[in-house]
């Protein structure tokens, strides 16, 4: 409508108006506002502050550097791009490449072939692809899945690639809880973007306490205990949650906790999300998937037992020895679900279009690495190696350094990324912490930022048992002498606060 119009209708507001209020916290949608994320939570925000600081020479703080020991960002904390990746993505980028006679000369032999036959498959990186993701690469992750777990039956279309694990876990919480009575079985610790996903969902979640004694395992009396408590409540327990390797723990499941926890689901009908983000960081055991245990009572002499699992698969090119977390690739594989169930799932991944097409073709890479024999394949093999050994090598300098510490206890990580120490807080240090509105571990933390620039989260971001206090904290920086200021740090705390 043109504005003529509107004057010859008599609409015209005139500018004698009060201007109405912007938009406050109060107006917004209360779940978002509920909704924490201790990773990127108070102490990471003030930590870039601080960083900003330290951009001006005349700063006071004492130190020269943020440490962001607060999140598994293996890039930003040094880790260089594996050659093998990068590579057949700048040709990806740029197909012109592959016709220019000096990138022959360049790039090895098999990742010229293999960029061809990818862009062969996706065509331009900068179209949408299948909502689903790239069916080639769908049946890769079949493929790969096969040789994994030894079960030759992984289908491609029951496989979605997603924009990173997270997106998958946001399909699947709003999907699955009908309203605030649906509850969610989530470990404790746990990683936040899951009580985030539940609260911006309006959902219930019921924690089951990891054993911390017992090097973080998981209890199963104590499930059907909770399950059974929150049926007598009103609230229908619809799925558990397992993060193997954990995340904050670095703990790995047995396959006899693994084949427990699907006796459970099996019983009480839950749903199972086995976020698997870290199967590629380990360092002491064995990584097994829950798709392996399934399959294999599937196959034994009780199959009917488990015949109606729902098992919901995560992994990603964020973590392991990829540590692409900015390229934002993942995917996730469905088993059990009814077809009804899973053309909601296709729905909503149709509603975001597609993933990342880059991020498909990493996930494609990172399942399909060169063979040997091939000409990339070396200096793949040595990245891959001095990556997985420097970070075990650092996990196991951070651990000692935390048993070194007046009351600390650390469970040595078996995998992942992180180390989640417990710390005995003194008392004195507790009241000061209430006086300026801190949790304990929170105080902590703060205190542990200002003196040195590492930046760690606080245990209660993650949830532990009442009464304890633990920090979460990668293993990810290179070096010790970060390692060093935070024993400096510990023990002039609590000199200070006793």
């Amino acid at each position: 409508m043109s504005s003529t119009t509107v004057v010859s209708l008599g609409l015209k507001i005139k500018p004698d108006f009060q201007p109405a209020p912007k938009l406050t916290v109060t107006d917004l949608n209360p779940h978002t506002v509920n909704a924490k994320y201790a990773v990127r939570g108070k102490i990471p925000t003030k930590a870039e502050l601080l960083r900003n600081q330290l951009n001006d020479v005349d700063h006071k703080l004492p130190f020269t550097k943020i440490i962001s020991a607060n999140i598994g960002n293996p890039q930003q904390l040094d880790q260089k791009p594996l050659t093998f990746y990068r590579q057949i993505l700048a040709l990806l980028q740029y197909p012109p490449l592959l016709d220019d006679p000096r990138v022959a000369s360049i790039f090895p032999k098999d990742i010229i072939e293999r960029a061809r036959s990818l862009l062969k498959q996706i065509g331009s990186v900068g179209a949408y692809s299948q909502s689903q993701g790239v069916p080639s690469i769908r049946q890769s992750i079949a493929d790969f899945i096969i040789r994994r777990d030894g079960h030759p039956c992984a289908r491609k279309e029951l496989i979605y690639l997603t924009t990173g694990a997270s997106t998958a876990v946001t399909y699947l919480l709003a999907l699955l809880g009908q309203n605030e009575k649906t509850g969610f079985l989530i470990p404790i610790p746990q990683y936040p973007l899951y009580t985030a996903t539940l609260t911006l969902n309006n959902r219930t979640a019921l924690p089951y306490y990891l054993n911390e004694e017992d090097n973080w395992s998981i209890e199963c009396d104590e499930i059907e205990s909770i399950i059974l408590d929150s049926k007598a409540k009103g609230i229908d327990p619809r799925c558990l949650i397992v993060i193997n390797p954990g995340n904050p723990t670095g703990a790995i499941l047995s396959y006899e906790a693994i084949e427990d926890i699907l006796n459970v689901c099996a019983k009480y009908g839950l749903v199972v999300i086995a976020d698997e983000v870290y199967q590629e960081n380990i360092f002491d055991g064995k990584f097994i998937s829950v798709r392996k245990v399934l399959l294999d009572l599937l196959q034994g002499p009780k199959a009917d037992l488990y015949k109606n699992i729902q098992l919901a698969s995560l992994h990603s090119t964020s973590k392991g020895i990829s540590g692409e977390c900015g390229q934002r690739g993942g995917y996730m594989e469905l088993i059990g679900f009814d077809e009804s169930v899973l053309e909601q799932i296709t729905k909503l991944s149709s509603i975001s279009l597609c993933p990342v097409v880059t991020g498909q073709a990493l996930v494609e890479l990172m399942i399909n690495p060169p063979k040997e024999g091939d000409e990339s394949y070396k200096l793949y093999y040595d990245e891959t190696r001095a990556i997985h050994d420097s970070l075990a090598e650092r996990a196991t300098k951070l651990y000692d350094a935390f048993n070194s510490m007046e009351g600390v206890v650390c469970r040595k990580p078996q995998g992942a990324m992180y180390c989640f120490p417990k710390i005995t807080i003194p008392e004195k240090a507790i009241k000061t912490a209430k006086e300026l509105d801190f949790e304990p571990d929170e105080f902590y933390c703060n205190e542990l930022l200002e003196t040195t620039g590492i930046c760690a989260v606080p245990g209660s971001g993650f949830g532990q048992k009442p009464g304890t206090y633990h920090i979460r904290t990668t293993f990810l920086a290179p070096g010790s002498e970060w390692v060093n200021d935070w024993v400096v740090f510990h023990k002039k705390f609590m000199q200070k606060y006793k």
